[in-house]
């Protein structure tokens, strides 16, 4: 992303001409003429870095952008080594520090030399980039592609997806049916169905299938398919409309919509379907606002009229509910089955009938796997392997070359095409973002929080007016995934995203393109790691030796898949790529970080999560740019008094209690800390300095002694931003001090306590944006349900321990409640839900709770109940239960998946196990989330 490189280029600029204000006037001269002409060419580079994205651009355009780029991480690199060299030589107070202060400015003036014949080579570079730009007559509308391309370029590589025959249909049954009972039943309004999915997952086969059924035709005289692809004109759109509704019916279209204008286009279109019952396909929409360019000519004449929508992006088909009654229907990749056997359809059936040989099962399953349940792959690469000979040769050197087969054989050319277009329709400030998921390994699950803070550290982010750049961070990638670009992996029970993983063969559009990012993969034994690319990704499946793709100083190491890294690669990462801002060893087997870790001055992003690391050097406090430091599942037990140097720093995240030495009251951009403890002498001292920080978002504490509340919650009052807060006792038997708040912090959104109450906070009623609330070791004697029932935003309740009441009653309300947990209530004798209490209850978690005699009454209103489990419950429970005699089995029969004491085998370890899991997930589910 050239335009991206500049951009950054002229950030560091600023950075430079704002922090070094001495600079020698030519010097500063020459760093604002710089700046000049790199903002002179960043308007036509983003126009042809775009074009460079696309089949059939001038050679000459990519190589000018090529080198723009280059010349762009030069000055990053330039400006950065300049500041290194400054930060290094600041000096001390006293003699000593006079003495060094001579030797400090003597360095300085040679830093100052060097800078300025690094700036005329710059300066050189830039002057020969703008006469080839002119040379060759680049310019911002037209790149100069060859006729030949433009007519590819034309070509739609979806049209074969209109023409599939049934017999080579697979896996799509249950949805072709499903789509085509929306069609001709239900509601007599207007109604869209949005099918939604990745490219080349099936959408316009499944479409037009829907569209050629004979039932769907009996049942819409009148109908349209109208292809609409990434750019169009609402007037043609329009147009287009009322051709295909006349082509349908035979009839000739009236010539005088050529001269109409879009008002008298709309006119026609309302009077020729006032009478109709229509049915109209919009293939291909791309445009968010697609639906509000159409919605006024597609009246609503209450006929039972339908449109159907096919999109790569789930916010086009929200959209759409402004406006209209919609229906989403999301097509998921084909499942292991579907994906053999049409993938042997399309490569056996002339020579072997559709059948694999048995040579060949092993690696055409891998080969098969490799498409991730892809239609359009299966299908290319089938038809591909159908002209091969049929030996294992050839299916091996295809398994083993597939990323840059799909990249180089015209077979497959539609696959990289279709995929592509994803990225190409990206905002440029995605670009960088999609791109920079290869760096994780294929079919990595990538979690949710690990890349939002990687972005934010690289720069990614553009600033939003309100918001925090994690809270941006996180749009970018709900919208990636709206855009069907990255697939929700791991999803918590209230709809937040944990982790998501890249398709693999999105993953190699993204490979074809790493130059422009300068990514590379190399494995762990690779012999050098220094300058070979910009962002380094070392992992088992990398490459053994891998050659420089830059000429710029290493920005961003990863190491993944827990590979042990030999000393000699450590040494040279903390040694010699002295521009760090990323650096993450989670998983990694380190057990140390040598002292060179305080070289890495410009290090943002520091990562030792479930790394073997104990201790931390003295040398991190020179770490003056630190953001993000997480030390979660690491052996680290405490963290040294440096660090309250790190007035940058903005999320430590702690995962078992560590000890904070030294004060944290300079760490005034904080947002996350969690998990601190709070049983020593320190304890008041932190607590009051907590106050101090006002920009928390979330806050983890425990082992929180009793004397200490009422401090805590002077804290908290003060901390207006906060969104998630944790607070466990030293045990279990300690009194959870948490009543003295009269103002508690109005943007809560997730609040779990640990310890015991007294009584329930009355502060938590006042919570009207709270979602999860999870009490363990409560030991409640009064029923909370009262006070926490009216909260209009909660989705989540978990109660471990934490009632030890005879009665607990539903009374009607929780209206958003999805999950609710209900263990250790061990005097709980009587549980009712009242009709129209907890409407949207998906799971519910009942147990041990051994008093507890009959089925609660009142689960058979909860009619959205998908999973039901009971644990610890008494015998006399258990049989009322059974679904052959049990008295209470009707209350849950309209349960899909329930599962209780005795529905397991309990000789079979990997089934209990699996239950046992399951059953816990409600209770783990909050702890796990407060550490991430």
């Amino acid at each position: 992303m050239a335009e991206s490189a500049v951009s950054f280029a002229i950030n560091k600029l600023d950075a430079l001409l704002i922090q070094e204000v001495k600079l020698l006037k030519g010097i500063r001269k020459g760093v604002e003429d710089i700046k000049d002409d790199l903002e002179a060419i960043r308007a036509f580079l983003k126009d042809a870095d775009s074009k460079a994205e696309r089949e059939g651009i001038n050679e000459g355009v990519k190589v000018w952008v090529k080198q723009a780029r280059e010349v762009a991480y030069h000055i990053e690199d330039i400006s950065d080594e300049y500041m290194l060299r400054v930060a290094q030589h600041h000096g001390q107070r006293g003699f000593r520090g006079f003495l060094q202060s001579i030797a400090s400015s003597v360095m300085k003036l040679k830093a100052h030399h060097e800078i300025a014949i690094k700036i005329q080579d710059v300066r050189k570079a830039l002057q020969k980039i703008k006469e080839r730009r002119e040379a060759f007559q680049f310019n911002s509308s037209e790149q100069g592609a060859s006729s030949s391309a433009r007519r590819a370029i034309l070509h739609d590589p979806r049209m074969g997806s209109l023409f599939i025959e049934e017999g080579e249909l697979v896996g799509i049954e249950s949805s072709r049916d499903k789509l085509t009972s929306y069609m001709v039943d239900g509601a007599s309004q207007r109604t869209i169905i949005s099918l939604v999915g990745m490219g080349g997952v099936g959408k316009t086969t499944l479409a037009k299938k829907v569209y050629d059924s004979l039932r769907v035709k009996d049942h819409f005289r009148c109908h349209a398919w109208v292809t609409v692809s990434q750019s169009y004109d609402k007037k043609e759109l329009l147009k287009s409309i009322l051709r295909k509704l006349y082509e349908a019916k035979n009839k000739c279209c009236p010539e005088n919509i050529v001269a109409m204008d879009e008002s008298s286009l709309i006119g026609e279109l309302r009077n020729y379907l006032r009478l109709e019952r229509y049915f109209i396909v919009f293939d291909d929409v791309w445009e968010i606002g697609f639906w509000e360019d159409v919605e006024r000519a597609l009246l609503d004449n209450n006929k039972g009229s339908r449109i159907l929508i096919t999109t790569r992006n789930e916010g086009a088909a929200n959209f759409c509910r402004r406006y209209s009654s919609v229906h989403v229907h999301l097509l998921e990749p084909l499942g292991q089955q579907d994906s053999w056997e049409l993938f042997c359809k399309k490569t056996f059936m002339r020579d072997f009938e559709g059948r694999c040989p048995k040579d060949l099962e092993e690696l055409s399953r891998d080969i098969v796997g490799r498409c991730g349940g892809l239609p359009l792959a299966i299908v290319a690469i089938g038809g591909l392997l159908a002209s091969k000979e049929k030996v294992v040769l050839e299916w091996k050197k295809l398994l083993n070359t597939l990323g840059s087969t799909l990249r180089s054989d015209p077979h497959l050319e539609n696959v990289t095409k279709i995929l592509s277009l994803s990225f190409g329709d990206l905002p440029y400030y995605l670009k960088s973002c999609f791109l920079y998921l290869g760096i994780f390994p294929e079919a990595f699950s990538i979690g949710r929080g690990r890349v939002i803070r990687l972005w934010v550290a690289e720069g990614f982010v553009q600033e939003k007016q309100g918001m925090t750049s994690e809270e941006v961070a996180e749009e970018y990638l709900i919208e990636l995934i709206h855009r069907s670009l990255v697939q929700a992996d791991i999803v918590y029970a209230e709809g937040t995203l944990h982790t998501f993983r890249v398709h693999d063969l999105v993953r190699e559009v993204i490979l074809s393109k790493s130059e422009e990012l300068s990514l590379c993969h190399i494995s762990g034994n690779c012999s050098r790691v220094e300058s070979i690319a910009r962002y380094l990704s070392i992992s088992n499946k990398g490459n053994g030796n891998q050659k420089s793709n830059t000429n710029s100083q290493t920005r961003c190491i990863m190491i993944l898949d827990g590979i042990e890294l030999q000393k000699p690669i450590i040494d040279v990462i903390f040694g010699k790529c002295k521009l760090l801002t990323i650096l993450d060893f989670e998983c990694c087997p380190i057990n140390y970080i040598p002292k060179k870790l305080g070289n890495l001055l410009h290090l943002r992003y520091f990562n030792l999560r479930k790394t073997k690391v104990s201790k931390l050097p003295k040398s991190i406090g020179k770490l003056r740019n630190l953001e993000f430091l997480d030390v979660r599942d690491s052996s680290i037990e405490e963290l040294p008094v440096e660090i309250n140097r790190f007035s940058k720093l903005r999320y430590l995240l702690i995962s078992h209690a560590l000890k904070i030495h030294g004060s944290i009251r300079h760490l005034e951009f904080l947002q996350t800390l969690h998990r601190i403890r709070l049983d020593d002498d320190q304890g008041v001292r932190l607590i009051n300095e907590l106050g101090k920080l006002k920009q928390l978002r979330k806050l983890g504490i425990k082992s929180l002694k009793s004397e200490y509340g009422r401090d805590l919650c002077t804290a908290l009052e003060s901390m207006t931003q906060l969104r998630s807060l944790s607070v466990s006792a030293i045990n279990s038997d300690e009194i959870l001090e948490v009543q003295s708040m009269s103002s508690p912090p109005s943007h809560l959104q997730t609040l779990a306590l640990g310890g015991q109450l007294e009584r329930f906070p009355d502060w938590v009623s006042k919570l009207q944006n709270l979602v999860q609330l999870v009490l363990w070791y409560s030991r409640l004697k009064d029923d909370p349900i009262k006070v926490v029932q009216a909260l209009p935003n909660l989705k989540i309740l978990g109660l471990a321990f934490g009632y030890n009441g005879e009665k607990i009653c539903f009374e009607g309300g929780f209206q958003k409640l999805k999950l609710l947990g209900l263990t250790g209530s061990n005097e709980l004798k009587t549980m009712t839900i009242d009709k129209g209490a907890m409407p949207l209850l998906e799971t519910l978690y009942i147990g041990p709770c051994p008093q507890l005699k009959e089925v609660p009454s009142g689960i058979q209103h909860l009619k959205h109940l998908k999973e039901l489990y009971f644990a610890g419950m008494s015998n006399e429970f258990t049989q009322r239960l059974s679904r052959e005699e049990g008295e209470d089995y009707w209350k849950v029969k309209h349960v899909p998946f329930l599962q209780y004491d005795g529905t397991y085998d309990p000789d079979d370890q990997r089934s209990y196990a699996t239950w046992l899991k399951r059953y816990l997930r409600w209770y783990t589910l909050f702890i796990f989330k407060m550490q991430n």
